[in-house]
């Protein structure tokens, strides 16, 4: 039973992948956090965009 235990306890298969989802998961939350924070100006930048491109549109013959 001892060595049933021990050989699992020292088996390190899949380590690798709960690591890199570890990692993506914490980007996740901190790109989460980011446009959060920022999304009045993300908002701006889109609104300016579209009145420049409907600006453009109209000048247009």
């Amino acid at each position: 039973m001892f060595t049933t235990l021990h050989s699992l306890y020292k088996n390190e298969e899949g380590q690798g992948m709960t690591e890199y989802a570890l990692i993506i998961a914490l980007i996740a939350v901190g790109l989460i956090a980011l446009l959060i924070a920022f999304k009045d100006k993300i908002g701006e930048v889109f609104t300016n965009a579209q009145g420049s491109l409907d600006q453009a549109q109209s000048t247009t013959p």
